[in-house]
């Protein structure tokens, strides 16, 4: 698995669709790291929260679907936190991924005795099933309370979202707070040295 530069934001632990929102980063110097960047991160992505069964193998029309999604979902983010109209296409591929599978786990036995739930799915429908459980997840948080708490991180060129744990909150990380006062201090020298001259 790709590993990632900077923490999960907060919020991304409770809800799936800010995770998957925020799995490509973009760094100072216009670097990114995308863990959806292969077929194999993608499956292993989805492995790592439980979407997929360990040992899937998604191929890359998987990849892009969802890809597609982290897409849609970003600017239906952006639409919840900015109050700009969202484009009603995107409105309708989010729909269309949110009841393309059951997302419910099914009941099944165990070999030793007793039950357990599952979710699974013909190799085809894998994509569709964890595709449906981030729209629902998405869906639940654009509809509901929460989303007065989504926020866009505000250090350039971070675009990740999270969700505020107190009123100020401005970043999705100490890290890039930290990056946005250091260049801010810079820049005060900087013109404290151009006064001096």
């Amino acid at each position: 698995m790709i590993e990632m530069p900077l923490p999960p934001s907060p919020g991304a632990a409770e809800h799936v669709s800010i995770d998957l929102v925020n799995s490509v980063v973009h760094l100072p110097g216009g670097r990114s790291v995308d863990a959806l960047d292969t077929p194999e991160s993608t499956t292993a992505w989805l492995i790592d929260r439980g979407l997929v069964a360990t040992g899937s193998e998604l191929q890359s029309y998987c990849q892009n679907r969802l890809i597609g999604l982290r897409n849609d979902l970003q600017a239906a983010f952006v639409s919840a936190v900015t109050g700009e109209p969202l484009d009603p296409r995107v409105l309708d591929r989010v729909n269309a991924a949110l009841v393309a599978a059951p997302h419910v786990s099914l009941l099944r036995t165990k070999a030793g005795g007793g039950f357990a739930r599952s979710a699974e799915h013909p190799v085809t429908q894998l994509v569709e099933h964890a595709m449906s459980v981030v729209a629902d997840d998405a869906a639940t948080l654009l509809a509901g309370d929460d989303v007065a708490l989504l926020a866009q991180c505000g250090a350039e060129p971070c675009t990740r979202f999270y969700l505020r744990t107190h009123g100020r909150r401005q970043w999705c990380s100490t890290r890039c707070g930290d990056r946005v006062r250091a260049a801010r201090a810079f820049a005060r020298k900087r013109e404290a040295a151009a006064v001096r001259r």
